[in-house]
């Protein structure tokens, strides 16, 4: 008993008494008791391990008896007998000191600016009430400096060098892209020697977007373009939504995450003036045709003793995730899947079987996709899912810009009716659905790959031991007498931990299943922001799972439609044609990227 009186320490914080575990801060214990103290720079992310307290802003400064300078809150550790006061006069006057000198040095653009209304910046100096900046002059010392990129645009004028992104993209990704350079008032977080973001070893996660305070990162935004587009008599706009999406949509208008909203997404689309809705579950459900049939070819070669057989078979979906070993591991090229994701799947589909079925040229066919990824961007850019120079997939928007369209377009989402999406490109299965949460890719495969091995029917769909949010797991299904081993990762730095597994020959995986976002697509880079809040991703886990069980098929091979696209045009899976449409090849592009020292 004594032992665990030696571990805790009792303070006063406003005038209130609490005992607290040693090492705990400031700002923690003040939380614990209901007491909020404002913050910047600080970041908890507790799911991911991952608390950034680099006290670098200030602005949750308290006061501390018998301390002659403002204590940071965030990173200093309770001492017995502590006094604390958290909004005495000399703290208030402190924060809003601060504020000023921060607002002193940024861009004046807020009415134009995309984070306006959810930057915590913003929010920030509304709360301290501060409606004239002193100094502004000193704002003449910055110049406009802007990296744009086919995903991300860096607006380096409105960094706060607060770090979160340098966090997420170095600790928890690995990635090596961003880093603090400069001094004074020229500082930010960029890529090593403020070069291009193409340059770096950026994989377009949007992870360092979906944790920025302010403006100085975002997406590209394609709602301008997509309105022309819609706008054009000349043009058929078809659009394919992710599972991912419908989990989270919700959120933008005031509904509680995990709220699943796919019928009123669907009439709100039909509203916006799309020709077409489809469900990019249903390509998901052709993906696994393809990735599946390519499992299988693996795995029997290998219990033949083909010892040509590459192994562990690496999942292709992500493409956050295909940039990673692009650059980063291109020793082990030849290993992952050839499919293309369901985002490029569709869009080759679409331009294809699609155009033909509705007479439509290939140009005056624009395939929209909305996906909860800043990477899709990206992706669908890349040469190769291009034909004569016209792109498969003509751009993509996030969950957030659609939210931002529907409220454009003066849509209550809440009050829209359920309608369906259209056929032959929106139905899916249970199994495309889970493609949304990290472990659904590798479990829609195994109920198609088990039915297909064992020639017997799988009665048991739900393969609970895939499931999961813990960073890295591992799981041995058996198929009918056969074990097959895989293994599951849901971010880059966890990714890397399995991929340097493979290079040593240590992994005794058939399979790997990985996705760059934390919780898999639901977590994505350009979902509704939820500030680290892990029950916000367990609640959106939640709905893609629930949807996927109230789904008649639950079986990719089960689709009609998708049967129906073999028969009428593809032939087989991994057929000539299928090959041609729907896979890829892998560019090394380790020689493109400069790296940090």
């Amino acid at each position: 008993m004594e032992e665990d009186k030696m571990d805790t320490v009792k303070l006063i914080i406003d005038n209130r008494e609490i005992e607290v575990p040693k090492g705990t801060t400031i700002y923690k214990a003040a939380k614990k008791m209901g007491i909020e103290i404002p913050v910047l720079c600080y970041m908890h992310l507790e799911d991911l391990n991952i608390e950034h307290k680099p006290a670098g802003c200030r602005i949750c400064v308290v006061e501390v008896e018998n301390r002659k300078n403002l204590a940071p809150s965030c990173s200093t550790e309770v001492a017995e007998g502590m006094v604390v006061k958290t909004h005495s006069v000399r703290v208030l006057n402190a924060r809003k000191t601060i504020m000023e000198l921060i607002l002193s040095d940024h861009p004046k653009d807020c009415l134009s600016c995309i984070k306006s209304g959810k930057c915590d910046l913003q929010n920030m100096a509304i709360k301290f009430g501060i409606r004239e900046i002193p100094n502004q002059d000193i704002a003449e010392m910055s110049t406009y400096r802007k990296d744009f990129s086919p995903s991300l645009i860096r607006e380096l004028d409105k960094c706060i060098m607060c770090r979160r992104c340098e966090t997420m993209c170095n600790e928890f990704q690995t990635v090596g892209a961003l880093s603090a350079v400069n001094r004074g008032f020229m500082a930010v977080v960029a890529p090593a020697f403020e070069m291009e973001i193409e340059d770096s070893p950026c994989t377009y996660c949007g992870q360092c977007v979906a944790v920025c305070p302010t403006g100085a990162l975002t997406e590209v935004d394609h709602t301008n373009k997509l309105i022309a587009d819609l706008a054009n008599p000349n043009k058929k706009v078809i659009v394919q939504t992710a599972p991912a999406v419908r989990a989270a949509l919700g959120e933008e208008f005031g509904m509680p995450a995990g709220t699943r909203v796919t019928g009123k997404m669907v009439s709100a689309l039909r509203q916006l003036g799309f020709d077409y809705i489809f469900d990019t579950d249903f390509a998901a459900d052709l993906t696994i045709m393809e990735e599946g049939t390519e499992l299988l070819d693996r795995i029997s070669r290998h219990l033949k003793g083909d010892k040509t057989v590459k192994l562990p078979i690496l999942t292709s979906c992500c493409p956050g995730w295909v940039n990673f070993f692009e650059q980063q591991f291109t020793d082990l090229l030849d290993i992952p899947s050839t499919a293309r994701s369901p985002q490029q799947m569709f869009g080759s589909i679409a331009k294809t079987y699609f155009a033909d079925k509705i007479n439509v040229k290939r140009e005056d066919l624009i395939v929209v996709s909305i996906m909860p990824c800043l990477a899709k961007k990206y992706e669908c850019q890349r040469d190769e899912f291009k034909v004569n120079g016209n792109p498969d997939v003509d751009y993509s928007i996030t969950t957030r810009e659609l939210a931002a369209f529907i409220k454009r377009a003066n849509m209550d989402l809440k009050n829209l009716p359920d309608t369906d999406f259209d056929a032959p490109l929106g139905e899916s299965t249970g199994a495309g659905v889970i493609f949304g949460a990290t472990g659904g890719v590798i479990e829609a495969a195994t109920r198609t790959a088990y039915e297909l091995f064992t020639g017997k029917e799988l009665k048991k769909v739900d393969f609970y031991e895939l499931r999961g949010l813990k960073g890295i797991r591992e799981a041995t299904v058996d198929f009918n007498g056969t074990p097959i081993k895989i293994g599951i990762a849901h971010g880059l730095g966890n990714a890397r931990k399995l991929l340097e597994d493979v290079q040593t020959g240590k992994s005794q995986f058939h399979a790997i299943e990985i996705m760059a976002c934390p919780g898999g697509c639901i977590g994505g880079g350009g979902q509704p922001l939820h500030h680290g809040d892990s029950s916000v991703i367990q609640k959106r886990f939640e709905a893609i799972y629930k949807e996927d069980e109230g789904k008649t098929l639950r079986k990719s091979h089960q689709n009609p439609y998708i049967i129906k696209l073999y028969e009428e045009f593809l032939g087989k899976p991994m057929s000539e044609k299928a090959h041609h449409l729907l896979h890829t090849h892998y560019v090394d592009k380790s020689k493109k990227i400069i790296y940090m020292k």
